[in-house]
């Protein structure tokens, strides 16, 4: 496939080929987009994962005509084409080499029909029923029709010694380091798709396609395949640090919006509170133990009887929701309420989207990539739920055609992907059934933005995609089963969604399903006696620790209680574990909610596969389970029993400690202080009331007092812990927490430095303000290591503390 023409435009360059067409066009110095068709023309197609940026700049290239092949340049990336085979390499502006496709060619395109079900009208030829996942309603289509021609497409790579890749979003496996590795890409309970690759060789690759995709590197070759496109289209964006990378996927995809600081505190949730009364007290009950919590959850069934998705609620069980709304916000409490896109016959939610002709061929599911149809879910969701004072939705279920979640036996890999992307081609495009999510996020940002300012959106959903962060959703990973092996991989599986630009992720503190059903493949937990079981109490404990260090920190589940005084009371190891983590995360919120601005200000990520920060250290590359969180903390959470198996059973003569690895440099124990030096393995202490965490060498962390809730003492001083061995800097980040402000300008910036020649710390001059801001405050500024501390008055003016100014 060689080149025949080359036209240079305003922002690229399209190569004629013996096979097609090829568009190299930039979108920055560093990232470039690449498009290949067959046909005369390359799509006009509008893209939902990549926003337009019409300010952009054109970018300046330059293109050499090499012996051999053409070099398009600019001055941050050269991308090289081979005039025989059109095989592409990525070089950095030092040449040195990025990735590349293999000598004969790297791209393939297979020309493939895309057929749409034709479903019958009669509503008797839908059939209903439930599943463990809720609401399931299944038509069979009396004939298809030929909607259009499309494209398989592969995209092969010569990946390099030693390089890892991480990303495609959060699955069930644990897999780290994706080299040697097969992943399906669909989206599915427990599988939520990002199309994103990031390499340690300083670049990433984002697929624009909605599709079902396929990601191989082993025996069958080394390429990302796509199953109905209308052309390839991709980007390759060059970093080479990883924050670089995901700040240019969020450039392509949009940035990521504040979520409101309660959010970052404690969320409980079970499956499920079943009124108006027991969410109250359930509140109450934390208030009263001088337990923090922000946020309750009311999980499926506030509808009234079998209307599900009704989204309105049950009078007899809730008979006064904007009075229940008074109550947990003068208790200082948000609650967060689930809402599905399937909805039962008979409700008036279902009878008006009928009438409206918004629901696809199973006559339950509404169209979200209908424009007008996500208006009239979100009227519905705002009459009957926001108007009230609801404060954040869990948009459950948004990958709606799940079809294997039932029998004993749980299908193969290769038997699930033929099932549920079959399921999902009956009702949906073949070219979008990985993007419904986003459009279902996508209506419920756009709604409630359009009402209020005042609220930020809040939007806990099952499924992702390139961009869906934009809408402020955090991804959780689905219904998992209670046994160390999927604690242990949740890591791995989160760890790679934030490395695909996503920054928002979490889990089910304590796994969805704890007891085990036979009957029931996904019904797997190794603890029928719940929360009686000292095994599972252990586990908790250990889920928990790893919570109070994700995005969100929100327990959940079925089968057995969550809340924290089920896992014992005052004096208890497991109840006190739990309280110390609890507590902690309160502690930290200054700094957490600073990595929260960082997100939306800079395109931050602040839970962190060890390859953001250690890029060139192989070493780090196949570690699933240890995380930094934010720029100082790195966490190392235990993954298994040492005290108690299934049954109460006491185990004997277990370690209590764990291998950790700690990069080069310097550490800290945040426990004890201990100056530690990097670059080695060491056995960590790891009881049970002690998560291994360490401090990186040059950090700063603020902290503040303990609280019952997020907006308490928002005068309170803050605690400024220098973690010295070398220079370091920290942007404290406020604002009023729960509007739109801030994207007017309405918040505070202030910059801290440690100079460690000096051993001085500065507070900068505060940069912006916000309605309420502290206009003096009080810092207590400590070293660790350092005996004593020494207090300061701060009123917005740079300020500088001296070692010697700690009051010993």
């Amino acid at each position: 496939m060689g080149v025949k023409n080359v036209q240079s435009g305003a922002n690229g360059i399209r190569l004629e080929t013996e096979e097609g067409l090829m568009q190299i066009d930039w979108c920055t110095p560093g990232i470039a987009r690449i498009r290949y068709t067959l046909n005369a023309e390359l799509s006009s197609k509008e893209s939902l994962m990549v926003v337009s940026r019409p300010e952009a700049e054109a970018v300046q290239y330059k293109v050499t005509d090499q012996d051999g092949y053409l070099e398009i340049a600019t001055a941050r990336l050269t991308i090289q084409v081979d005039k025989e085979t059109c095989a592409f390499s990525y070089r950095d502006a030092d040449g040195r080499l990025l990735a590349r496709e293999p000598r004969r060619g790297g791209k393939t395109l297979e020309r493939t029909e895309i057929y749409h079900t034709v479903f019958d009208a009669d509503a008797d030829a839908v059939e209903t029923g439930q599943g463990a996942d809720g609401l399931r309603a299944r038509a069979e289509g009396v004939s298809r029709r030929l909607a259009r021609e499309a494209f398989h497409t592969k995209l092969e790579f010569e990946w390099q010694k030693d390089e890892a890749l991480y990303g495609l979003g959060s699955h069930e496996e644990g897999m780290m380091n994706l080299r040697g590795k097969h992943q399906y890409l669909y989206q599915q309970n427990m599988k939520a798709v990002v199309p994103v690759l990031v390499s340690t060789r300083g670049y990433g690759i984002l697929v624009d396609s909605g599709s079902y995709m396929t990601f191989h590197d082993d025996a069958f070759g080394s390429y990302l395949w796509t199953d109905a496109d209308e052309e390839m289209d991709y980007y390759f964006i060059h970093g080479p640090e990883f924050d670089e990378i995901t700040a240019g996927i969020r450039y392509l995809t949009g940035e990521a919006p504040m979520l409101p600081k309660w959010s970052f505190g404690y969320v409980q949730s079970k499956e499920r509170y079943v009124s108006q009364q027991e969410l109250i007290d359930i509140v109450q009950g934390y208030r009263e133990r001088s337990l923090p919590l922000d946020c309750i959850v009311l999980d499926w069934q506030s509808w009234t009887g079998n209307l599900w998705g009704q989204k309105t609620f049950d009078p007899g069980r809730f008979p006064d929701p904007t009075q229940m709304m008074e109550r947990l916000h003068a208790m200082n409490a948000k609650l967060m309420v689930s809402i599905w896109p399937i909805m039962g016959a008979g409700g008036d939610n279902h009878e008006e989207m009928k009438a409206r002709g918004f629901l696809l061929g199973n006559q339950a599911t509404y169209d979200a990539f209908s424009e007008e149809a996500r208006a009239l879910y979100w009227k519905q969701a705002n009459e009957g739920l926001f108007a009230h004072g609801i404060d954040a939705w869990w948009c459950d279920c948004t990958e709606p055609f799940e079809a294997d979640w039932k029998g004993a036996v749980k299908p193969e890999p290769e038997q699930r992907m033929l099932i549920n992307t079959a399921e999902s081609k009956r009702y949906l495009d073949p070219g979008l059934i990985n993007a419904y999510s986003m459009q279902h996020s996508k209506g419920i940002y756009e709604g409630q933005r359009a009402v209020t300012s005042d609220k930020r959106v809040v939007n806990l959903t099952r499924s992702a995609y390139a961009g869906q962060h934009r809408y402020a959703t955090i991804t959780w990973s689905g219904d998992t089963a209670a046994n160390w092996e999927t604690l242990r991989k949740q890591i791995a599986d989160g760890l790679n969604f934030c490395v695909t630009g996503s920054p928002y992720w979490t889990l089910d503190i304590g796994a969805f399903f704890v007891q085990k059903r036979k009957e029931q493949w996904f019904w797997n937990g190794d603890y029928d006696e719940g929360v009686a079981d000292l095994g599972y109490r252990e586990l908790y404990v250990r889920w928990f620790q790893l919570g109070a260090f994700l995005p969100m920190f929100r327990s959940h589940g079925t089968d057995t209680p969550r809340e924290i005084w089920q896992f014992g009371q005052e004096g208890e190891l497991m109840y006190d574990t739990l309280v110390k983590y609890l507590k902690l995360r309160y502690r930290l919120m200054p700094y957490i909610y600073s990595l929260a601005g960082a997100v939306a200000h800079r395109s931050y990520t602040m839970f962190r596969a060890l390859a953001f920060d250690y890029r060139e250290d192989t070493r780090v590359h196949d570690i699933g389970d240890q995380f930094m969180f934010g720029p100082a903390f790195m966490v190392a959470p235990v993954t298994e029993a040492m005290y108690y198996g299934p049954g109460s059973r006491e185990l004997q003569g277990v370690s209590k400690q764990r291998s950790v690895y700690l990069p080069e440099g310097e550490w800290y124990d945040y426990w004890t202080g201990e100056r530690l030096a990097g670059g080695r393995v060491i056995e960590a202490g790891a009881d049970l009331a002690t998560l291994p965490l360490f401090v990186r060498a040059g950090s700063i962390v603020p902290e503040g007092p303990e609280t019952q809730y997020t907006d308490e003492q928002p005068e309170a001083i803050v605690r400024l812990k220098v973690y010295s061995g070398k220079d370091a800097a920290f942007t404290l980040y406020e604002d009023e927490g729960d509007n739109y402000n801030y994207e007017h300008g309405s918040c505070s910036m202030i910059t801290l430095n440690w100079c460690e020649a000096d051993r001085s710390l500065t507070i900068g001059k505060r940069e912006g303000r916000y309605e309420g801001m502290p206009e003096v405050r009080q810092f207590a500024v400590e070293i660790t290591g350092q005996a004593g501390s020494c207090t300061v008055t701060y009123s917005g003016e740079a300020v500088t503390v001296r070692e010697n100014d700690l009051a010993f």
